[in-house]
């Protein structure tokens, strides 16, 4: 709740969760218009993941320059609640922020959608890119670097997911390197829920973005302890 007092809600934030993904989307369905239905995975995918990154991937470096990180520590709290404290805080804020995206995308372009297993393609990505950003935080030390550094894996994974094109238009070389990111899973997941089919690919997609989530928290968690040892 504090970081999301904090650190979220303030324009910055919501700039990145919402308004770039908006702009971007846009952005390209005027250069080749087409179906705007095709693009909503993508605007919702991107939508997670700049939203569950845009402070997540700063909060932990500035607190720890200005110290109230060791006031955490002295609750007595652990290092891994800690960090999973912040990876909530992100996952809640990229929550409202991808329920609004959702909810006007699906009211306002009147779509069908599989409740439940957009609900199990969201929730794994909220935390798997919370939880990204808040890696990417402690690899280094200073503020600047984490933002230039999480914004390598968000725009590659921006062009390369199937947020704008779909994979099957790729080479096939680049389809094998978009396999290997975790936004893929998010925009397949999604894509299956607005155009609800089989169950199964959506709960594949959702067991990989929960095994990605704890790839990167396990990691986070004993980088954050090595900071302060």
């Amino acid at each position: 709740m504090k970081d999301i007092k904090t650190y979220y809600l303030k324009p910055p934030a919501i700039s990145w969760g919402i308004v770039f993904p908006v702009a971007w989307i846009l952005a390209f369905y005027l250069r080749s218009p087409r179906a705007f239905e095709d693009l909503v995975p993508g605007l919702i995918a991107m939508t997670i993941l700049f939203s569950t990154t845009a402070a997540e991937a700063v909060v932990i470096n500035f607190e720890l320059r200005i110290g109230s990180l060791e006031r955490l520590l002295l609750a007595p709290l652990t290092f891994s609640a800690v960090l999973l404290g912040k990876v909530l805080g992100g996952a809640i804020f990229g929550l409202l922020m991808t329920a609004l995206v959702t909810i006007c995308s699906v009211v306002g372009l009147g779509l069908h959608v599989n409740v439940v297993q957009l609900v199990l393609i969201i929730g794994p990505s909220l935390f798997a890119f919370s939880a990204m950003g808040a890696l990417l935080c402690v690899l280094v030390k200073e503020v600047f670097e984490a933002q230039t550094l999480a914004n390598l894996p968000r725009f590659l994974m921006m062009f390369l997911s199937g947020v704008f094109y779909p994979l099957s238009a790729m080479p096939p070389l680049l389809r094998y390197v978009a396999y290997l990111l975790p936004l893929t899973y998010t925009v397949e997941g999604i894509r299956h829920a607005l155009s609800p089919t089989d169950t199964v690919p959506v709960l594949i997609d959702s067991l990989i973005l929960i095994a990605v989530a704890v790839i990167f928290t396990a990691p986070a968690i004993k980088l954050l302890r090595r900071r302060f040892l």
